[in-house]
């Protein structure tokens, strides 16, 4: 995933702080006026929406000569791409993430245990019961 600029992202602020993902998005204008403090030109602002359209990062759909444009995934959903492309920088993985896991705060890391244990479950009922016990088996011997 791409890493976006700082004129990007306060785009992508606007479209993720206040389009939400069932409405049909936002022109080039209301984007500009919800940028108000950084006196950019309306051009200014089209040109980044072309841009992060060309990216993937926005979608947009022709309303008679104007676009309207929306964010094509979740502030969530980029922010977990970031990661995981960090995680491909190089090096090893598993260093890099046992790293993470112990900077993360204790509630962070709740947070993370809950998420881990939730997969863990669908897991479970996809292969069944006997294969997530395996599998996890097959985890605890690895370390």
């Amino acid at each position: 995933m791409t890493r976006l600029g700082d004129l990007e992202r306060a785009v992508m602020d606007v479209l993720w702080d206040s389009v939400p993902t069932t409405s049909d998005g936002v022109t080039v204008r209301e984007v500009a006026d919800a940028l108000d403090g950084r006196e950019l030109a309306y051009t200014t602002v089209m040109t980044v929406l072309d841009r992060l359209a060309g990216k993937g990062m926005v979608q947009r759909e022709r309303e008679g000569r104007a676009w309207r444009y929306r964010a094509a995934a979740s502030r969530e959903a980029h922010i977990a791409q970031l990661m995981l492309d960090a995680l491909d920088l190089g090096g090893s993985r598993d260093a890099a993430l046992v790293r993470f896991a112990r900077s993360v705060t204790g509630t962070e890391a709740d947070v993370l245990r809950a998420a881990l244990g939730a997969q863990a479950g669908l897991t479970d009922r996809v292969d069944g019961p006997r294969a997530g016990r395996a599998r996890r088996a097959d985890e605890a011997t690895d370390r």
